[in-house]
């Protein structure tokens, strides 16, 4: 039985051995566009390989013939050593610059491909992956994986040529002591099999608990100041430090084993040197081998030993490289939720007549179980305000996210002036509609940079038009350096409502055809509200409106309020219609509407 498990473990082995090359060739097709680099690379780590190689030649000369009595060669034998040593340089050169190259130029592009296709996932993705990551999965793996192309790669190539010819020359040079270095080898290479095992296993689990590490300080840090509000900072300090000292142990025990590979293989290695050496050298002193011979044999086996060891350096980089890579590769094999057509509809820039929900149901990924919405009809006209009101949880934020098409419905479908949305480029579709959500997103960048990303290639001026009828000029001429004062990461020099007003002008500047509010004035203090309230009603006109409200000042100005409960419609109409009926929306006017007391006694 037990030598069945080690023919089934050894077997398995061979597989991984096997997946950690074909992990690393699978990301040749970002290498291959840069083919004549990589030819100039592969030259040049020839040359350099066979320069090192005729230096043992050069040796042997001056030892035979150069140290001879009466020799008149010495000064060409120099000469003609420093030509080898010479060429050396300039194929070093041309190596190792190309090399570098191509792994910064590599890596780059690998960066570049993740970040691009994980700005295509859905939000689907995000419920199941932290962002810390994702972050990890693009510095710290794509870091190890330019290690091995813009060196790691290099080396071995470069090791390899040296072993295979120096190898070559040791048999050339002296049979006899080549077949004693030979009998060493397989000696030297189970304890490189043996830990390289270990290497490649815990090489994974360090990337792994490396991730962990990050993503605990992104979210940390992304709450510092609800973290210091609550005096979790002590918390927050030993959770960190329990991942962090769970990578390290982790780390150790890899480092622990790479160290022991080393150490057996420069042991095993110059003991093998050591023995052929003494060997050799009696030889030489019983006149059957010349000093020169011994001297070109020594360096060849020296070149061997050396070219062997880092073989052995190089294969725990390679495994550690793949393991980098296949969690980069998951990324990339990652399919967003949201499928485009092949052939996606036309949609037209402008709505004719209205959207409409028709049965939908759905479900997050996350709580398949438990659906959001629950055979929901809705129809909303062109030009229409309609307010979404309901409890927490009712599928109120469910409507804005399918109908961004963030996610796609399991039932049912949502149309546009009756073209199914779900044949519709998600983009051509995202580019009618404009959200203000209720938690503004600010990012690091001037107050000209967070308005104008609703609309990229607008003018100083227009940016500054939709700052006023935001009613965010004032504040923001007040700061040091007016429209070109950066706001700070998430907008931490801003109050609450200051970061709305930069929303709403957002979403003004973009002139949307579907308006999105998520209570768009739920931060601003009265006299703001007002303000904002009139210019929102202004951009509102004609345009298609949806608005998830929960302050009467929104309901009473929608042309029709929708109330959600558990994810399906309870009714709809106008406030005093809702309010005659009594029921839910009733309730919630007592209980939740800044001013449904004095509404109700009206």
């Amino acid at each position: 039985m037990t030598d069945i498990a080690d023919i089934d473990i050894g077997t398995d082995e061979d597989k991984k051995s096997k997946q950690v090359v074909q992990r690393l060739w699978q990301l040749s097709r970002f290498v291959l566009p840069y083919r004549l680099q990589m030819i100039g690379a592969m030259i040049a780590l020839v040359v350099a390989a066979g320069v090192t190689l005729q230096i043992g030649q050069e040796i042997r000369k001056l030892l035979d013939e150069g140290f001879s009595a009466g020799s008149d060669d010495l000064d060409s034998i120099f000469i003609g050593l420093m030509g080898v040593v010479a060429a050396l340089a300039v194929a070093t050169f041309g190596r190792f610059y190309l090399v570098s190259w191509i792994g910064e130029r590599v890596i780059a592009d690998i960066r570049k491909a993740v970040f691009n296709h994980v700005l295509t996932l859905n939000p689907a993705f995000f419920e199941i992956t932290r962002t810390g990551e994702v972050l990890s999965r693009l510095t710290t793996d794509t870091t190890l994986i330019q290690s091995v192309i813009g060196s790691s790669i290099s080396v071995a190539l470069r090791n390899l040529l040296l072993f295979i010819g120096g190898i070559s020359l040791l048999i050339y040079t002296s049979p006899a002591l080549a077949g004693m270095v030979l009998l060493v080898v397989p000696i030297i290479i189970v304890p490189i099999i043996v830990f390289g095992r270990q290497v490649r296993k815990l090489s994974r689990s360090s990337q792994d608990s490396v991730a962990a590490v990050s993503a605990c300080a992104d979210e940390t840090l992304r709450a510092i100041q609800t973290s210091q509000a609550y005096t979790h900072e002590d918390y927050d300090r030993q959770q960190f430090g329990v991942e962090v000292e769970t990578s390290f142990s982790i780390a150790i025990r890899r480092i622990r084993a790479r160290a022991w590979l080393t150490a057996l293989v420069i042991l095993l290695i110059f003991g093998a040197i050591d023995f052929v050496l003494w060997s050799g050298a009696t030889d030489v002193v019983k006149g059957n081998m010349s000093a020169g011979t011994l001297g070109s044999f020594l360096f060849y086996a020296v070149i061997v030993a050396g070219s062997m060891g880092s073989l052995s350096e190089v294969w725990g980089d390679l495994q550690r490289a793949a393991g980098a890579s296949e969690r980069l590769l998951e990324i990339l094999a990652e399919k967003p939720t949201v499928m485009i057509a092949e052939t996606p509809l036309p949609l037209t820039s402008r709505i004719e007549k209205s959207l409409q929900f028709d049965n939908v149901n759905f479900h997050y990924p996350s709580r398949p179980n438990m659906p959001a919405l629950n055979g929901v009809s809705l129809e909303i006209n062109k030009g229409e305000t309609v307010a979404l009101v309901g409890p927490s949880g009712a599928g109120k934020t469910t409507v804005f996210q399918l109908l961004l098409r963030f996610y796609d419905p399991q039932a049912g479908k949502i149309t546009i002036d009756g073209t199914n949305i779900a044949d519709v480029d998600p983009t051509a579709l995202r580019s009618l509609m404009g959200l203000v959500p209720q938690e503004p997103v600010i990012f690091a960048d001037t107050a000209y940079e967070n308005i104008r990303y609703g609309r990229p290639e607008a003018s100083d001026e227009d940016v500054r038009a939709a700052a006023e009828a935001a009613v965010a000029t004032e504040f923001i001429n007040e700061m040091p350096q007016g429209f070109d004062t950066e706001f700070g990461e998430r907008g931490i020099k801003l109050s609450g409502g200051q970061k709305q007003r930069i929303a709403i002008a957002r979403a003004i500047l973009r002139d949307p055809e579907i308006l999105l509010l998520d209570e768009a004035t739920s931060a601003l203090d009265a006299e703001s509200e007002r303000l904002v309230q009139i210019a929102l009603e202004h951009l509102m006109k004609n345009r298609t409106t949806l608005v998830i409200a929960h302050r009467l000042a929104t309901v009473l100005s929608a042309d029709r309020i929708v109330v959600l409960d558990k994810g399906g419609v309870v009714t709809q109409g106008t406030h005093e219609e809702l309010m005659k009926e009594g029921g839910l929306y009733a309730r919630l006017a007592k209980l939740q509407f800044d001013t449904g007391r004095d509404a109700l006694s009206a």
